[in-house]
Formats: C-alpha cells, sequence, structure tokens
C-alpha cells in the first residue's frame, strides 16, 4: 500500500513546497481573484483536451498561460478595471468551460475530479510534469527574488531603481498560471487558490521576512498535505479538500497566536 501512495506524495509534496512562494507573492499583490480566474478557466483546457484527443495537462497549461498573458495585456491597455476585467474572464470562462465540456463526450470527463482534485490518482506522468513545473518557477523566483519583492512593496520605487516591472509581473502571472494548470489535476480547479492563499496567510502571523514567510509557507503546505492525505486514506474523504480543510484549522491557530 505504501508503494502506491509513494506517487501521490512526492507529487504533492512538490507541489507544497512550489506553493508556498507562489502563494506568498498571491497575497502580497493581492491576486486572489486573478488566481480564482485562471482556475476557472482551466476548465476550457480540459474540454480542448477531450475534444481534440490531445493530453489534457497540455491544453489545459495552454489555456492558462493564454489566459495570464491576456489578463497581462488588458491591464495595461484598458479603461476598465482589473476586478472587472477578473470578474468577466472568471465567470465567463467557466460558464464556457462547462459548455464546451457538456458539448464533448462526458463520459470521458470526470468534472468532480476536475473540480476537487485526486491527489491519490497521481501518475509518474503528473509527478515529471509537477517536477518540471516546480523547476521552472523555482528557478525563476530564485533568481528574481529580490526584484519581486521590490516590485510587490512600491512598483514605482521598484522601477526607478531598475527593476523591469513589466516584464516580472508578466513573469510571476504566467509561473501562477502554470502551478494552476499542473495542480488542477490534483487539488481541483475550485481550491487551487486557497492552496496557495491560506499556507501564505498562515505564515503571515510568524514571519519576520519574506523568505521565512515563503519557506514557512511551504511547510505549513506540507503539514496541510500531510493531514489531508492522512484523514483522505483513513475517513475516505475527498483528498483535495481535505488537505484544504487542513490548511484552514492551520490558519486559525496562526491567528489566535497574532491576536495579542
Amino acid at each position: 500500500m505504501l508503494e502506491l501512495l509513494m506517487v501521490p506524495i512526492f507529487t504533492g509534496l512538490l507541489l507544497a513546497i512550489i506553493s508556498g512562494p507562489v502563494g506568498c507573492f498571491v497575497v502580497w499583490r493581492r491576486m486572489s481573484q486573478f488566481g480564482d480566474t485562471l482556475a476557472h478557466s482551466a476548465l476550457l483546457g480540459v474540454a480542448i483536451g477531450i475534444s481534440a484527443s490531445i493530453n489534457t495537462n497540455v491544453s489545459i497549461g495552454l489555456v492558462c498561460l493564454t489566459i495570464a498573458l491576456l489578463l497581462s495585456g488588458v491591464k495595461q491597455n484598458s479603461d476598465i478595471s482589473n476586478d472587472t476585467w477578473l470578474g468577466v474572464l472568471s465567470h465567463g470562462g467557466l460558464a464556457l468551460s462547462l459548455v464546451c465540456i457538456s458539448l464533448a463526450d462526458s463520459n470521458q470527463i470526470d468534472l468532480y475530479g476536475y473540480l476537487f482534485g485526486d491527489l491519490l490518482a497521481a501518475s509518474w506522468q503528473d509527478f515529471e510534469l509537477m517536477l518540471a513545473c516546480s523547476l521552472i518557477i523555482g528557478i525563476f523566483l530564485w533568481w528574481n527574488w529580490s526584484s519581486l519583492v521590490s516590485m510587490c512593496l512600491n512598483e514605482d520605487l521598484a522601477q526607478v531603481e531598475g527593476v523591469s516591472v513589466a516584464l516580472l509581473r508578466v513573469g510571476l502571472m504566467l509561473s501562477i498560471a502554470l502551478l494552476t494548470a499542473m495542480a488542477m489535476k490534483l487539488v481541483g480547479a475550485l481550491l487551487i487558490t486557497a492552496l496557495l492563499i491560506i499556507p501564505a496567510a498562515a505564515a503571515r502571523a510568524f514571519a519576520q521576512t519574506p523568505s521565512q514567510m515563503a519557506i514557512l509557507a511551504s511547510l505549513i503546505a506540507i503539514a496541510s498535505l500531510i493531514l489531508g492525505m492522512i484523514a483522505s486514506y483513513f475517513w475516505d474523504l475527498a483528498t483535495g479538500p481535505a488537505i484544504v480543510t487542513a490548511a484552514c484549522i492551520i490558519f486559525a491557530l496562526s491567528r489566535r497566536r497574532a491576536t495579542p
């Protein structure tokens, strides 16, 4: 039994480790709605993958990256507010996704699995994709860490200091899109943003520096993963919701510590 769980465990650990620092930037830049937009629109990739008979991970990734590039473009060249664009693309993308899924061969689509995830069904291919995704995002964050933190603190000041704010902004959005695409099958479209935000929010109560917050967020995500998988195994719970519930409990405990 342990051998069967090794792949899901390793895949989940990769997801937890990389979601920590990425989640910190989502919290710092208040991009939770952007994450929801990506997650909802990612379902369109499922329908495209099934209809075109291509790997759904590839189609989901392409859709998420396209949405991220679209949002980065309209943010700079539109008189419509960002939250309006996010709302339109989020709900419109979700509606279009469900329409396309209903037109596709529904017998080939595990909609419940894509909505709430199925980490225990992770394969070696999922592990390899998550490893590649984690390396790409990790290298980007490590190489640009100081500039990204400066951008989060004050974009104008960072630009004066020579930071390529526009380029880093697009890079960060693409990183979140890539992670969302790879995590969708594991955690589910409805819970991806929660896994990014909640561990980072819980880490905030204990961290003194941005680096500490990123590390603690990863550790909290790992703890949530382990607790969620244990609960899922012994009580036959849906794995994704169990992991997020564990993260919520840790967040609640962190708020008790932060309350004077």
